[in-house]
């Protein structure tokens, strides 16, 4: 079977070392949560590196909150809302739904961020 490539294991959540075991055992907006495995199903790898390890995800979560809302508040300004203050809690309102909505996919992607891109010797090894 061909390795899937780097970008293709980040959209589908895939291990990093062998870019087959799913991190996430639920889907990403199930009632129950969305259900993080400790180990990759199929390589055995720890997904949480250290203790603590994953708080560094709330800075890749943080980073992509921002970039959200101004995307959302831009977008508004675009389909015409005015940028006046009377619009000031229409543009809160769009843009605090925009986040609630979009949370559930942060703590997913902020996590596969961190394993992919952000952790120093954490590669793709075809045979672990």
């Amino acid at each position: 079977m061909k390795p899937i490539s780097k970008l293709d294991a980040v959209i589908q959540c895939k291990c990093p070392r062998c870019r087959e075991g799913d991190i996430f055992s639920r889907k990403m907006y199930s009632l129950k949560g969305q259900g993080a495995n400790e180990f990759c199903p199929v390589c055995n790898l720890r997904f949480e590196r250290e203790p603590g390890y994953y708080y560094v995800a709330m800075f890749v979560s943080y980073a992509m909150n921002v970039a959200e809302m101004i995307t959302i508040a831009v977008a508004a300004y675009i389909f015409g809302l005015a940028l006046v203050y009377e619009n000031l809690w229409i543009y809160a309102g769009i843009i605090l739904l925009g986040v609630l909505l979009l949370a559930p996919f942060n703590y997913r992607y902020s996590r596969v961020i961190l394993m992919h891109w952000l952790t120093p010797g954490l590669g793709y090894d075809p045979k672990p």
